[in-house]
């Protein structure tokens, strides 16, 4: 099926990285610029991508997505090919509701008014907030390696603190960590990764590559110290104000088996305090299930989307 875009869509060309995929440049109603692959055809599926990954994240699984759905996977604003607008107050405009409006937005326009939705790492915060926020849109909702924000920053200890030490480290005012991280992105991204990968090689060196191309962009690493500052004050704001409000529709909790938030939390739990309707359970890999282990993500996807 040939899909007609709207105007508000412009075609960039193919994907290097997701098999079968074009590229895309959405401008929301606020002028921000969202970089989206897609492909596929069927019921719609968003794919929506962490720190420090981009839309490339998804190339171990999309492509065999997209032989049963509409699968759109954007860059966050903030990130990869997508624009860096500046924080705003209380880093209003890298609020996890700032960034969900603009996946709401984009769904629309494609005319995927509900969709099936997929969030790893501060995608999964940004997929929480945007259930929150239309749950009239998302119909399935998956969140991979992360427990709710508000929970963690509550439960804080030594030891949460030393494993996840960006968690504070990239909060601290203007510039110290842009300025820290600026004298060797390629170490800190390096690092970054590494330590959270538990499956060698997981992320091959093309995609690394493509990684640090975008951290590489001081605007990049701005707003994603941005991101994270969000999180620490506007966002748990919002999450208090909807501390009694439960998700309705199912939800899929995944974990490494090998990392940090299935170590420190019992992850079901956590979300079982957030919705009515919670399954999962831990994949034998570290932080980044769809690079470390894209078949058991792909397996559990089928089933949760099929059911």
């Amino acid at each position: 099926m040939v899909r007609v875009m709207p105007a508000s869509v412009a075609p960039a060309g193919a994907s290097l990285f997701l098999d079968g995929f074009g590229l895309y440049t959405f401008t929301a109603s606020s002028g921000v610029k969202i970089r989206f692959a897609m492909a596929g055809s069927g019921p719609a599926l968003l794919l929506v991508h962490g720190h420090p990954q981009t839309h490339v994240t998804w190339r171990k699984v999309a492509p065999q997505l997209a032989a049963h759905y509409t699968v759109v996977t954007p860059d966050l604003r903030g990130y990869g090919d997508s624009d860096k607008p500046e924080g705003g107050e209380q880093h209003v405009n890298y609020s996890k509701r700032a960034m969900a409006a603009d996946l709401v937005e984009l769904m629309r326009a494609l005319e995927l008014d509900r969709f099936a939705l997929v969030g790893h790492d501060r995608g999964g915060r940004v997929a929480h907030r945007l259930a929150l926020d239309y749950p009239e849109a998302v119909s399935r909702l998956a969140l991979f390696d992360i427990a709710p924000t508000a929970t963690m920053y509550a439960r804080t200890d030594k030891e949460f603190a030393t494993r996840y030490f960006w968690w504070f480290f990239l909060i601290q005012p203007y510039p110290l960590p842009e300025r820290l991280i600026e004298a060797d992105p390629e170490f800190f991204l390096r690092k970054h990764i590494d330590g959270q990968n538990k499956i060698a090689n997981a992320t091959e060196p093309a995609a690394f590559n493509e990684y640090l191309r975008c951290y590489l962009d001081p605007r990049t690493r701005h707003a994603i110290c941005e991101d994270y500052r969000a999180a620490a004050g506007i966002d748990l704001e919002h999450d208090a104000a909807d501390q009694e409000k439960k998700l309705a529709m199912p939800v899929l909790a995944l974990w490494g088996g090998r990392g940090t938030v299935g170590a420190l939390y019992d992850v079901l739990a956590t979300w079982r305090e957030k919705a009515g309707d919670v399954r999962g359970r831990a994949l034998d890999c570290g932080h980044t299930l769809q690079e470390e282990c894209p078949d058991e993500v792909l397996a559990e996807l089928r089933q949760f989307l099929a059911d």
